[in-house]
């Protein structure tokens, strides 16, 4: 019976792991989801050796055990084989993506430091929305959280401070002013991230590349206190040739006036939704409960052979 005991506890252990902490690439490699197997396998063979012996609450305690290494087991095999890899979902302000075999994720009109931002909404059809934040939400076949990252809120003013309209021809909202800063680019041995818009009031196109404080204060310094984020601002006009002295910095966010326009860029917090694959919640609910109430179940009783069968077999 140890090695029933034992193969069990460690599958449903293996398998609950991969729910605690999802998104492990050990759990797609190919010898892990083999072992997972060959301990179901070892549950069985070791069940139905042991059965013969023992009285029918324990050979019943027994298929509890079994039926449930299995069904988690199968569950954490599913996931290790068929699971897609991880994916992050970066969305502006306002904006809906659609997930297959998800939903869609919603995501918080404002872009700001504050924590009202930091939370992401899942709607699927014939189910309540889910609210989803950093701390980890398990949803069927996966486990959703927010993670921050930083993006560039923007604004556009003329020489007379009158606010001008920002487009993002190419981003995922045409008229938003935050930036996501997906690309990125080389400068000084470093990657940044780099993203554009456009002004269509002065027919400007804008680059703008982001330094984190410690990149600024090792790259930039002068203007850029201790602590500072900067973006720096490369404007170009409508056919993208380069402006003379079209570059400007924007540091903590304070304006900057280049090519007929007054910039200011705020670096602030905005959350992506990582998505990661996990063995359905349910079936290892369930095989975890059946396995740990057999295990119970065998522990606690006086598991003596059925000594009608003994009786049986001396005749």
């Amino acid at each position: 019976m140890t090695a029933l005991i034992a193969a069990a506890l460690i599958v449903v252990a293996a398998v609950l792991a991969e729910l605690a902490f999802p998104g492990q690439p050990v759990y797609h490699f190919g010898w892990y989801n083999v072992m997972l197997g060959a301990l179901v396998v070892v549950a069985c063979v070791a069940g139905r050796r042991q059965s013969a012996r023992r009285s029918a609450p324990s050979r019943f305690a027994m298929l509890l055990v079994v039926a449930g290494a299995g069904v988690t087991g199968l569950a954490g095999v599913a996931n290790g084989l068929f699971a897609p890899d991880n994916q992050t979902f970066v969305g502006a302000p306002g904006q809906r993506i659609a997930v297959q075999s998800l939903g869609t994720l919603d995501f918080p009109l404002a872009a700001s430091d504050s924590s009202s931002s930091e939370t992401v909404t899942l709607e699927r059809t014939f189910h309540a929305p889910v609210r989803i934040a950093r701390r980890p939400k398990v949803t069927g076949n996966f486990v959703l959280r927010t993670t921050p990252r930083d993006v560039v809120d923007v604004e556009a003013r003329d020489l007379r401070g009158n606010r001008l309209t920002v487009t993002q021809p190419s981003g995922a909202v045409f008229l938003s002013p935050v930036l996501l800063m997906e690309h990125r680019q080389t400068i000084a041995g470093m990657s940044l991230p780099y993203d554009s818009f456009n002004v269509p009031a002065v027919r400007r196109v804008v680059k703008a590349v982001m330094f984190s404080p410690p990149q600024a204060a090792m790259l930039l310094r002068a203007g850029v206190g201790p602590g500072d984020a900067a973006v720096l601002f490369a404007v170009d006009d409508e056919n993208e040739r380069p402006l003379p002295h079209g570059i400007a910095l924007s540091a903590a966010g304070r304006s900057a006036a280049v090519g007929a326009l007054v910039l200011r860029a705020t670096v602030v917090s905005y959350p992506a939704v990582e998505v990661v694959a996990a063995p359905n919640a349910v079936a290892v609910g369930l095989g975890a409960l059946l396995a740990i109430g057999g295990l119970i179940a065998l522990l606690t009783r006086d598991d003596r052979p059925d000594v009608s069968q003994d009786d049986a077999a001396g005749r």
